[in-house]
């Protein structure tokens, strides 16, 4: 076994594989850029090497730096995580030339399945169904629409080297593929290093589903059954889980024994995933091999209880492995949210900057459910423009799905980010979707459910209960703690709607009696004090937490997807707000305005043009993604404050019209 492992990679896998070789005895160094000098990863580590500044294609993804550092301190092997040089067969041979072992399958696997163009070839010979396309190159956009038209759209526009929702576009005309030819092969360079395009046809309302596959250097291979990732937004992944709700014991069987025979054609020797797109009438075809570990790992070791990074090491150093297909079973299920730095409400769009508060939910065994968080980051820690926007990937397992999907709900709960935008609202809102909870999905589900964007969720008749209740303890402890006089009867107003409260307190309990509704909430085990971000309590027996913000006058509170402004007022004090003018929102129609921090690729108009509804003003690009800014409305262009090559912050104005 080694005694020294070198992490090619940052951030959360950086963590994670730490994290096994600790247990297995096994030393760590980690290299990093100028952006992940003060990260995690590199704190952890035995030991750490500077590899350069942080564009990945400066640092990360230069081979001759990381074989430098494995050499300078003596590491035997190179665990590359996922993405960056994870799938680069050029890579994992120079570490057999250099006598350095790659935790990874070896490098005739990768070029046969890791390259996305080759994998199709290669599962068409091998007799597996594929879906249909141009298995070849594209040499330019011109070249792209002659195919896109030929296979028929919509059509999906892909980068060869690509993954973790990277270089991909789904066009659905000749001027979707115009725009988009050229943004992925630009997001694939500066991704993965190279820019080879490929064209397939999109199925719609399809699934994702892809098998685990496990290998060692004697031959042996099995599968590790299968992860539904089909709740996807821009073709990246959001929500996985482990089983898929779609399988029944024969499609599984089937789906896993085509992925060991693809594996075994290649003599494929670690862990990889073999993809497909399944129809509903559970139907499916070979997609590509991701001849890495995936991203949504958590939730096959928490049904398997393997440690795949660890089953990766004992391949790479040609042990045996020590189980077979009839020793692997499925117990209970779980469920992956990936919590992402962007904004939600405004378009997903990426949000960086500093985790001014970051407090994820306790791991371990809860009320019915295990918790897991896979982060490498802490409070204070930066997220920067130059990578992945994802902070943590939090994991529930229990016995049955909705157990495990009730428990991410109570865990997104306790779950608190301050200081930029998270999709923490947005996956509490799946969670809690009648959809989602049948297991009727399809990788639109986001595009269907929500077609025009995400704009929180009206609170249900619990939620309004909550916020009801978290509303008037804050306001009683915080009138304590002024000297205020206590009374039994409020009123609370919730957003526009009020509901008339009288109160009863005693023995640790508070009941708060809704006038007018013959019925009472009790709440108890109240955690919260002036300041604190988070209110912990539990409403007639059962365990909840909100996020509160104080305003102008009352709460700001959420509830899962829920929020609202909650004020608890006298009866007089209500009479007199409701009085009050509302306030009304600044104009800002006549403006273009960055959704987001980041660097302009392009400014795409001129002062005085005559600017369309839908035509592009501005290409902006954050965490390696190209964002299209669109005129929402027709209008002359009067200024323009941004020119390409600049750096811009959200909200800043950049072109006005006339």
């Amino acid at each position: 076994m080694f005694s020294k492992i070198l992490i090619a990679n940052r951030g959360e896998i950086a963590v994670r594989v730490i994290k096994t070789c600790r247990r297995m005895g096994i030393k760590t160094v980690v290299v990093y850029s100028e952006a992940d000098a003060d990260s995690l990863g590199v704190e952890m580590a035995d030991e750490t090497v500077f590899i350069g500044p942080a564009p990945a294609s400066e640092s990360y993804l230069v081979a001759d730096k990381i074989i430098a550092a494995c050499k300078a301190t003596g590491a035997q092997a190179i665990h590359p995580g996922f993405g960056f040089l994870s799938e680069n067969a050029g890579f994992a041979q120079r570490c057999a030339d250099e006598g350095i072992v790659f935790i990874g399958p070896n490098p005739g696997a990768i070029r046969a399945m890791g390259d996305k163009i080759e994998s199709k070839k290669f599962a068409e010979k091998a007799g597996v169904s594929c879906v249909p396309g141009h298995i070849g190159e594209i040499d330019d956009t011109d070249h792209a629409i002659r195919i896109s038209e030929e296979i028929g759209y919509p059509v999906m526009i892909k980068a060869s080297a690509g993954g973790g929702g990277k270089g991909i576009r789904v066009a659905h005309s000749r001027q979707d593929v115009i725009e988009g030819f050229p943004a992925v092969r630009s997001e694939a360079k500066s991704s993965f290093g190279d820019d080879r395009i490929f064209i397939e046809k999109f199925i719609t309302s399809p699934r994702h589903i892809e098998i685990q596959v496990l290998g060692d250097k004697h031959g042996n291979i099995v599968h590790l059954f299968e992860r539904e990732c089909s709740i996807q937004r821009r073709n990246q992944k959001v929500i996985e889980e482990a089983p898929s709700p779609l399988l029944d014991e024969e499609t599984r069987a089937a789906m896993g024994a085509q992925a060991i025979a693809l594996a075994k054609a290649v003599n494929y020797d670690s862990a990889g995933t073999v993809e497909f797109v399944a129809g509903q009438d559970k139907s499916f075809f070979f997609l590509e091999m991701n001849t890495r570990l995936q991203v949504e790992h958590p939730v096959t070791e928490l049904i398997t209880g393997l440690d795949l990074v660890e089953q990766m090491i004992r391949s790479a150093a040609g042990e045996t492995m020590a189980f077979g297909q009839k020793d692997l079973k499925i117990n209970g299920w779980a469920i992956e949210s990936r919590i992402y730095a962007e904004d939600p409400y405004r378009k997903f769009l990426p949000s960086i900057g500093r985790l001014v508060r970051y407090g994820p939910p306790i791991e371990g065994e809860h009320d019915g459910y295990t918790v897991r968080n896979d982060g490498g980051v802490r409070e204070g820690d930066e997220i920067s423009m130059y990578y992945d926007p994802m902070i943590s990937k939090l994991c529930t397992w229990a016995p049955t799905r909705l157990a495990a999907i009730d428990g991410m709900g109570r865990a997104l709960e306790d779950f608190h980010i301050e200081g930029l935008g998270h999709n923490i609202p947005f996956l509490a809102a799946v969670m809690d979707q009648e959809r989602f909870r049948s297991g009727k999905l399809a990788t639109n589900y986001i595009t269907d459910e929500f077609p025009d964007g995400f704009n929180g969720a009206t609170p249900t008749p619990l939620q309004t209960d909550i916020l009801t209740a978290a509303g008037v303890a804050m306001h009683r402890i915080m009138g304590k703690r002024a000297g205020s006089p206590d009374r039994a009867d409020w009123v609370v107003f919730i957003g526009h709607d009020e509901r008339q409260i009288t109160v009863e307190a005693s023995n640790g309990a508070t009941t708060l009696s809704v006038v007018g509704e013959d019925r009472s909430l009790t709440l108890t085990d109240v955690d919260w004090r002036p300041g604190k971000a988070m209110f912990r309590a539990r409403l007639n027996g059962a365990a909840f937490t909100v996020s509160v913000a104080p305003a102008a006058e009352g709460f700001v509170i959420r509830s899962r997807a829920a929020k609202a402004k909650v004020l608890v007022l006298s009866p007089r004090s209500a009479e007199l707000h409701k009085k009050l003018p509302e306030k009304q929102a600044p104009d800002t129609s006549k403006m273009i305005i960055s959704p987001m921090p980041g660097l302009v690729v392009s400014m795409d108009v001129v002062v005085g043009q005559t600017v369309r509804e839908g035509e592009v003003v501005c290409v902006i690009e954050a965490m390696k993604m190209q964002n299209i800014i669109r005129a929402e409305r027709e209008g002359v262009v009067v200024t323009i404050s941004a020119k390409g090559g600049d750096s811009v912050a959200a909200d800043e104005v950049l072109v006005e019209f006339g």
